[in-house]
């Protein structure tokens, strides 16, 4: 079976690839997390992070906001002592903060990102117009661990971007 280049032979990352990139996603939750995991993974591998996921669910209270959003500094102590996550004090304290402005998005996070799906094709990139426009407005609302290249892998892994390659068996 032909997948995508990048994935190793280890079975997290071919579960991941086969079940769950590039496909959609829905509720505020479900999206919240997956940025919450993209701004995590910035700088190390997705399967360091996909090892952790159920740590980083467990921690951040199965990413449900309004939990997030009233998690503490003794919180953000706590976790810096979770092995099950990356400990990272400027991530954690980001997945809080970006929690507390999830909560107040009228019409919520989905439909935020959403807003940003591209109208012309967008494979290969790294960045793309949309990802660039859809970081800086999270930054503007004070969102953090939100780059462009962040952002380009999201909608890629939630499937906004079709990017799976030409031979892969999960092509369109």
């Amino acid at each position: 079976m032909q997948r995508c280049g990048w994935v190793t032979s280890d079975e997290i990352y071919i579960d991941y690839h086969d079940t769950e990139w590039g496909s959609p996603i829905s509720g505020d939750n479900a999206m919240f997390e997956r940025l919450s995991l993209e701004g995590f993974q910035a700088g190390l591998s997705w399967l360091t992070i996909l090892k952790r996921r159920e740590g980083f669910r467990a921690a951040f209270n199965g990413f449900e906001i309004p939990k997030v959003a009233n998690m503490t500094e003794k919180d953000v102590e706590r976790l810096l002592q979770d092995e099950g996550i990356i400990r990272h004090r400027g991530k954690i304290e980001a997945v809080i903060n970006n929690a507390k402005i999830a909560q107040e998005l009228a019409g919520g996070i989905e439909a935020f990102v959403r807003s940003f799906t591209p109208t012309e094709d967008r494979r290969n990139l790294t960045k793309s117009p949309e990802s660039e426009a859809m970081s800086k407005a999270l930054r503007k609302l004070g969102f953090n661990f939100v780059g462009p290249t962040t952002m380009h892998a999201l909608m890629q892994a939630i499937g906004m971007v079709e990017d799976h390659s030409e031979d892969c068996f999960r092509k369109n």
